[in-house]
């Protein structure tokens, strides 16, 4: 197996378990959200799960699909972003308005971040069809983010 591409996945996951953490502190934080916040928790654990299954199925095979290796770099600074927010926020939950705000950019650079090269291809393989549903749902993700803001009147930071 690739080590590159082993890394790659592993970082990506991180990711994923990571919004995921932050999203359980909005949670938390905010219980007239709650169902809100919970299903994008499952959601993100989900597509943690999609990439562990593409290691664990497709990597041993050499079926992982090419052209994410120059995203390591974007994926660090992302994790890296995220554990000081989860720092952050574990010992001072943000506001209600504010959290809305943090998961909006977080949904908008991660559809960026998830393999953004390879997802304007044709699928020409399963694992591939895998990793744009994973960025198709991450884009999904801002789009329910911001129609929830709206409902409940929540202002959007620019």
């Amino acid at each position: 197996m690739d080590n590159n591409l082993i890394k790659l996945a592993e970082e990506a996951m991180r990711l994923e378990y990571n919004v995921s953490k932050l999203y359980m502190i909005f949670r938390d934080a905010y219980p007239e959200d709650e169902q809100f916040w919970w299903q994008l928790v499952i959601e993100e654990g989900n597509h943690a799960a999609l990439i562990k299954s593409g290691l664990d199925y497709f990597m041993p095979v050499g079926l992982f699909p090419d052209g994410m290796l120059p995203l390591m770099e974007e994926l660090q600074e992302a994790n890296k972003e995220l554990g000081s927010l989860l720092e952050k926020y574990t010992a001072n939950p943000p506001s209600r308005e504010t959290a809305f705000n943090v998961a909006l950019k977080t949904e908008m650079s991660a559809g960026e971040i998830h393999f953004q090269n390879t997802m304007t291809k044709s699928a020409d393989s399963k694992v591939l069809a895998m990793f744009q549903k994973l960025n198709q749902d991450d884009k999904d993700h801002a789009k329910r983010i911001r129609a929830y803001m709206k409902e409940n009147q929540i202002a959007v930071q620019s």
